[in-house]
């Protein structure tokens, strides 16, 4: 007599695509007998489900009963609670007891009377409700929100879960590379498969499947790749037009800061009084990308920046240094500062008879920065631990020091190397009077 187990399960084999169900009709585990049709469906992501083939007024039909819960993902069922559960389904379906036979997906796509949840629109709500605001620390969660109801939900919206294809993915991220470009299209994707991903782990459902695959991107990863950096003469014009700016009060001083320290947009806009220890800046690894603490020994031009906006004493409500609300939050809004500062550039370029300058994002900054500590001498490896890279290999495991002095070196070496673009020597050439 066959046997099914919780061990046979975990070694069915993973189907290299698609996916392929495995049929236990008969089987017995602890008294409990399988009904005929019973079988557990593998996907070719590892996903295991069980099944229950039945008929239904003639037509074939392959019940989800609900998934393994030995998942990585997750699930509900042991397989003694599905064999349980498939006994009861087949019981119901013989004797009629079920009003329709038909697996309830199944009814969804043929009779499309599913509530408004179980349209796209419905699944984005809950992603949004539930996960989204649900995460104090995602500060993207607005704009998430905004562009999946801008770019997404106009197109496949109104589209029922179970009716979704790939078809209609690929529909919609041709119609927004075609209006808005295909890294927009890109960005859509990537926030559309993190909300079905999000719903086939945590719905309360076990039917849905994302039709979103991989190599659905309009842009290829080489592609997205920026290599951008600024250019003396473009840092010279960017200080001047920073100088020009005044609303934010604080975008000036920092913009100017992430540039001087090396840093993510979003690290430097959140740092806080409390962060700073004398001229040291410790971003902490709640917050940062490698999810360890990051040490920045302050160069004293980094130093003077931030000090004209520490408080005289610690405020109430917050103390965000870059801040448009006393402290209370960090600063927002980073296009309408860029915005002001891209058109003070445009000017400055367009009275001295120049090109205008390239496009430009905050995270060049960082990349510039790098640039400019190899150009000042700084060694590869004290460079990188200025960014919090991590070392890779093994003398990222075993080297525990710190490098505090090499780093602090490294970005007065920076800010040295930012002072002499500011202010190149007056050349010492002195043209010949003609004869």
């Amino acid at each position: 007599m066959q046997t099914i187990s919780e061990r046979i399960v975990a070694k069915l084999p993973v189907p290299a695509a698609g996916n392929k169900v495995h049929f236990f009709s008969g089987s017995t585990l602890q008294g409990k007998k399988a009904p005929a049709g019973f079988g557990v469906r593998v996907t070719s992501a590892g996903t295991k489900a069980f099944v229950l083939f039945h008929r239904a007024d003639g037509r074939k039909h392959l019940e989800t009963l609900g998934r393994w819960d030995e998942n990585a993902g997750g699930g509900t069922l042991t397989v003694r609670d599905a064999i349980i559960r498939a006994d009861k389904l087949a019981k119901d379906l013989k004797l009629g007891r079920r009003e329709d036979a038909r697996p309830e997906r199944t009814r969804r796509q043929e009779d499309g009377d599913g509530p408004a949840a179980k349209t796209v629109s419905g699944l984005l709500d809950q992603f949004v409700e539930r996960c989204l605001k649900k995460d104090p620390e995602l500060r993207s969660a607005g704009m998430i929100e905004q562009q999946l109801t801008r770019l997404v939900k106009p197109r496949i919206g109104k589209v029922g879960m179970y009716d979704l294809r790939r078809s209609h993915i690929s529909k919609m991220l041709n119609e927004i590379a075609d209006a808005n470009g295909p890294r927009m299209a890109d960005l859509a994707l990537a926030y559309t498969r993190r909300a079905f991903n999000w719903y086939e782990v945590n719905g309360e459902d076990d039917d849905f499947k994302s039709p979103i695959v991989r190599g659905m991107a309009r842009t290829k990863p080489k592609d997205r790749e920026r290599t951008r950096v600024l250019a003396d003469d473009e840092i010279r014009d960017l200080w001047g037009a920073l100088d020009a700016v005044s609303d934010p009060a604080c975008f000036p001083a920092y913009v100017k800061t992430i540039l001087l320290t090396a840093t993510r947009r979003r690290e430097a806009a959140d740092i806080t009084a409390a962060e700073l220890d004398g001229d040291v800046w410790t971003i902490p690894a709640g917050r940062y990308k490698t999810k360890v603490d990051h040490v920045i020994p302050l160069s004293p031009a980094a130093r003077e920046l931030i000090k004209t906006l520490l408080p005289p004493k610690p405020r109430k409500n917050g103390n965000f240094l870059f801040s448009t609300t006393n402290g209370e939050k960090p600063i927002a809004g980073f296009s309408k500062g860029k915005t002001a500062v891209d058109n003070s550039i445009a000017n400055i370029r367009k009275k001295a008879g120049r090109q205008p300058m390239e496009d430009w994002t905050f995270h060049d900054l960082r990349r510039t920065a790098r640039t400019l500590m190899s150009r000042a001498g700084v060694s590869a490896d004290h460079a990188e631990r200025c960014l919090g890279h991590v070392i890779a290999g093994v003398r990222g495991v075993y080297d525990r020091y710190a490098f505090l002095d090499e780093k602090r070196d490294a970005f007065e070496k920076l800010a040295a190397m930012v002072d002499r673009i500011l202010k190149p020597p007056e050349s010492n050439v002195v043209p010949l009077r003609s004869a």
